[in-house]
């Protein structure tokens, strides 16, 4: 469900926007909110909601790992795209699951017209790690249909 209004997204968002994305900013087009849900150094598994403005894309990356490290995305709240190297991209909407395989270069993000949230899962594995790559590019960006 495409949601414009900032105001109106943040009743949708009921995992909460939390702060300003600064720590991974570099790799996102746009502003980017985290909010963790549990501790990285004590919980098993690390769950974060992370909040995109209308625009916003992370860049293209890769998820490493042995025996785990996948990524899994939740999606929560308003409106976005995943899309996988070589392959056309997802339409994500509220309830939506996509599980991410390690050495899959891939790229997720709020349609133009929409804020989005989803849930990131890290699946805990050996040597889990996430390669950073090229931004998605305006142009390829602008190229998505709906």
């Amino acid at each position: 469900m495409k949601i414009e209004n900032e105001k109106e997204f943040d009743k949708e968002n009921v995992f909460g926007k939390g702060q300003e994305n600064k720590m991974f900013a570099k790799y996102f087009v746009g502003d980017s909110f985290l909010n963790p849900l549990t501790n990285y150094e004590e919980d098993p598994v690390f769950i974060a909601n992370i909040t995109f403005e209308p625009g916003c894309r992370n860049n293209w990356h890769i998820h490493h790992g042995k025996n785990g490290g996948e990524q899994i995305l939740i999606c929560t709240a308003g409106s976005g795209w995943y899309q996988e190297e070589g392959e056309d991209p997802v339409s994500l909407e509220p309830g939506m699951v996509i599980t991410i395989p390690t050495g899959v270069k891939n790229w997720h993000g709020a349609k133009a017209d929409s804020w989005f949230s989803h849930l990131a899962f890290g699946v805990p594995g050996e040597d889990t790690g996430n390669e950073w790559c090229e931004a998605v590019s305006d142009e390829e960006y602008k190229q998505l249909e709906e």
